[in-house]
C-alpha cells in the first residue's frame, strides 16, 4: 500500500489490511449464500479500521479514547461472528482472520490504557 496515512502508523495499518481480508471473507460468505453472517462480519469487521482512522483527527483526548474503545468493541463483536463461523458446519475456515484479530485488540486496549494514563 503506497497510502502514507496508512503505512505511518501501525494500528492504522494493521486495521486496513483486516478490513481488507474481511471484506474477501465475507464475499466467499456470500458465494455460500451465508448472508446474515456475511453482512454482520462486514460491518463490524471494517468498522474497527473506520474508527480508528477517524480518531486520527479526533477533536479531544476523551474523543480519542472514546473511536478507540468503539474500535475496541467492533473487535470484540467481529471475534464473535468468526468464531460462530469457524464452529458452524459448511463455512469456510477463519482461523486466518481469527490470528490476525488478536494483534489489533492487544494493541487497540494498550492505547486506550495509555491514553487514559496521559
Amino acid at each position: 500500500m503506497n497510502d502514507e496515512r496508512i503505512n505511518e502508523n501501525l494500528i492504522v495499518k494493521l486495521s486496513f489490511e483486516f478490513a481488507l481480508e474481511t471484506v474477501k471473507y465475507a464475499e466467499l460468505l456470500e458465494e455460500k449464500r451465508k448472508f446474515v453472517l456475511a453482512n454482520q462480519l462486514l460491518k463490524s469487521g471494517t468498522s474497527i479500521g473506520a474508527n480508528i482512522w477517524e480518531a486520527q483527527n479526533a477533536e479531544s483526548k476523551a474523543d480519542f479514547i472514546h473511536k478507540m474503545k468503539i474500535s475496541a468493541k467492533e473487535c470484540e463483536e467481529t471475534k464473535y461472528w468468526l468464531l460462530i463461523c469457524k464452529h458452524s458446519e459448511n463455512y469456510p475456515p477463519s482461523e486466518e482472520l481469527l490470528i490476525k484479530i488478536d494483534p489489533i485488540q492487544k494493541i487497540l486496549n494498550k492505547i486506550i490504557a495509555t491514553a487514559k494514563q496521559k
